[in-house]
């Protein structure tokens, strides 16, 4: 269908197609393939069916447009979304690749400004700082916000944020960015779920959207991996299969390992390989730890377990202080077991305050406590 509609020229066809492209950011094929055939129908001057329109019609297309807008710093680019808002995270049925119209320039202050304000653009990076920084960490890699955080961000902190690019400080000299109402705030979320930016998931969630990591790709490496007192600090990560960026996946149980991969990319990977193996330093591969939102219910299950176990340790009399504390170093993470040991405190401090009460009661009372040398 391409062969002389897209051909070596760019023609007319090319141009509505691009046209169509910018007018939705993102597509994916299910959504070209009206707009295709809308296009093929005038061209050809008889209706042509949206079924009759192929991949290759689409590529075909791209390539032109690629060709067209490269010295403007424009590309079309794609991947494959890594959150699926529509299906059940463990349904067979493979995502469909999503097409972004982005601007390989970078830079999300120049990306946003046509759009949002010095002060909304100020509160989108405060989003981007908690999304991969804050709740990016070594012992959690989330990489998102809920709405509750989101919200508490639209106040501008007092102190300049760390991770402010020349031109947002361009943006921003005449003065520091101000805080932003709760209702801005939760405008400005909703415009970036529409325009493509964010997904929210069904948790709530804010993360970036495929759209977000293509466009801001080159942005989000030289922001947030840097060396941090000559030790490499790599907040981005990759995808040991497809080489994209990893917001969603899982994550080798080795810590300081950088194995990571999508879910939708470890079925494919382990495939024709006998053991399940991380990619990176070979241990083996469980399948039980997690980037993204799955992440926080994987750490908040594990000091919920850890809770239940210090009280069923609380309950044992012969067991004391030191071999509790050993088994939660054993058992739990270093926060886990502050956590325990203080409710474990708290424990103990309410059981002697209602034994203070009692004896004062009884003493007020006259009781005399029972003895076995009366």
């Amino acid at each position: 269908m391409a062969d002389g509609v897209a051909g070596n020229d760019y023609s007319d066809s090319n141009r509505a197609f691009l046209q169509a492209f910018m007018a939705r950011s993102t597509m994916t094929f299910a959504e070209a393939k009206p707009v295709l055939a809308a296009i093929f129908s005038a061209h050809e001057g008889q209706p042509v069916s949206a079924d009759d329109v192929t991949e290759e019609d689409l590529h075909s297309y791209i390539n032109a447009a690629n060709t067209a807008i490269s010295p403007f710093d424009l590309e079309i680019r794609s991947t494959l979304p890594q959150l699926r808002l529509d299906q059940q995270e463990n349904e067979s049925t493979p995502s469909e690749r999503v097409y972004a119209l982005v601007n390989t320039t970078s830079d999300p202050v120049m990306q946003l400004a046509t759009t949002y304000t010095a002060d909304e653009i100020a509160f989108i990076k405060r989003i981007l700082d908690a999304i991969f920084d804050t709740n990016n960490t070594r012992r959690s890699e989330a990489m998102v916000v809920s709405g509750i955080q989101a919200i508490q961000l639209a106040k501008a902190s007092t102190d300049s944020t760390r991770r402010v690019s020349g031109a947002a400080t361009q943006q921003t000299q005449g003065g520091a960015a101000q805080s932003l109402t709760m209702s801005q705030a939760e405008m400005v979320l909703k415009q970036l779920v529409e325009d493509g930016w964010f997904e929210k998931s069904r948790k709530g969630n804010y993360s970036l959207s495929p759209r977000g990591l293509m466009e801001l790709r080159g942005w989000l490496v030289a922001t947030y991996n840097e060396n941090d007192e000559g030790a490499r600090v790599d907040k981005i990560k990759f995808c040991a299969a497809c080489r994209d960026i990893i917001t969603v996946g899982q994550r080798c149980e080795n810590r300081d390992c950088l194995g990571r991969l999508h879910d939708m990319c470890t079925r494919n990977f382990f495939r024709m390989r006998q053991a399940e193996q991380c990619p990176v330093c070979k241990a083996p591969w469980s399948g039980e730890k997690f980037v993204g939102e799955r992440a926080i219910t994987s750490m908040n299950n594990r000091s919920v377990q850890n809770n239940r176990r210090m009280t069923n340790t609380q309950r044992e009399s012969d067991i004391g202080p030191s071999t509790q504390v050993t088994s939660l170093a054993e058992d739990g993470d270093e926060s886990d077991i502050l956590s325990s040991i203080h409710c474990r405190r708290k424990h103990f401090q309410t059981t002697a305050m209602t034994l203070r009460l009692a004896g004062a009661h009884e003493r007020a009372e006259g009781h005399v406590p029972y003895s076995s040398d009366a």
